[in-house]
C-alpha cells in the first residue's frame, strides 16, 4: 500500500455492502472498481480485498502506468494535479465505502457489532486530538450511553502503563458501589464517578455481562 493510502485508509476497515453500493465489482475475493481522472486522461483502476487497498493509474494517451505522483518528493503543477485527483477519489471511497476500526480488541468490536444490531447506533469520533476515543448516544435526546477508549492502564489505578481498551457505562449509584474493586470495575474513567462505571475490555468482565450492564446504561440515558 503506498504512502497516500496508508494516511488515507489508516485506522478504517472495508465495508463490503458498502464497497458494492458505490459501484465495486466483485472478482473472486476482490471488489473492483475502476473510474477515470485528470479529465478523463487517466484511468484509475482500485482493488479491495479484506487485507489490501490496491491501485494503478494509467496515462490514457500512452497506455503506461504512471507513478510520479507517487513520488513523495515529487512536486510541479501537472504531478499534483494528478496527486490531488488521486486524493480525491480514494478519499471518497474511504468516506463512503469503509468503517472506522480503531478499536482491535474482540470485546470492543463484538460490542459495536451488538450496538449496531440491538440498538442501530453507530460511534462517534468527537474529538479530533483524541481519535482513539468515541461515544455511542441515544439518538431520541442525544444523551451518552457509553464510551469507548483507549488509556494506559495505571491512569485506571493498575499496575501498567500497557495500553488497554475500556468502556464506560452509566448505572445506579448503589450498584456502582457495590461493583467497584479497582480490578476489575472502577469508577467512571473521565465521568462523573457517581453515575459511571468503568471496565476493561479485555476479559475480565464476561462479554455478555457487559452487554447487560450496556442495556442498562442506555435505559438510565433515557432520563438524562
Amino acid at each position: 500500500m503506498n504512502y497516500i493510502l496508508e494516511r488515507i485508509f489508516k485506522h478504517y476497515k472495508p465495508n463490503f455492502a458498502k464497497l458494492q453500493k458505490f459501484g465495486f465489482v466483485v472478482s473472486g475475493d476482490a471488489y473492483i472498481y475502476d473510474t477515470t481522472i485528470m479529465n478523463g486522461g487517466f484511468a484509475l483502476h482500485v482493488k479491495i480485498t479484506s487485507d489490501d487497498i490496491d491501485t494503478q493509474v494509467i496515462d490514457l494517451a500512452t497506455d503506461d502506468p504512471y507513478t510520479l505522483f507517487l513520488v513523495e518528493g515529487a512536486v510541479g503543477g501537472f504531478v499534483g494535479a494528478v496527486r490531488t485527483d488521486y486524493e480525491n477519489v480514494m478519499t471518497d471511497i474511504a468516506a463512503k465505502c469503509f468503517d472506522k476500526c480503531i478499536f482491535k480488541s474482540e470485546y470492543a468490536q463484538k460490542l459495536i457489532e451488538y450496538v449496531y444490531n440491538t440498538y442501530g447506533d453507530e460511534l462517534e469520533f468527537l474529538w479530533e486530538k483524541f481519535s482513539d476515543n468515541a461515544v455511542w448516544r441515544r439518538k431520541d435526546n442525544q444523551k451518552w450511553y457509553a464510551a469507548l477508549l483507549t488509556v494506559k492502564k495505571d491512569k485506571l489505578g493498575l499496575p501498567s502503563d500497557e495500553r488497554a481498551e475500556i468502556i464506560d457505562l452509566r448505572a445506579a449509584a448503589e450498584d456502582i458501589d457495590k461493583l467497584v474493586d479497582n480490578e476489575k470495575f472502577f469508577r467512571g474513567y473521565h465521568m462523573n464517578k457517581k453515575h459511571w462505571i468503568t471496565m476493561c475490555l479485555d476479559g475480565s468482565v464476561p462479554l455478555d455481562e457487559i452487554q447487560k450492564m450496556l442495556d442498562v446504561s442506555y435505559e438510565l440515558a433515557r432520563k438524562g
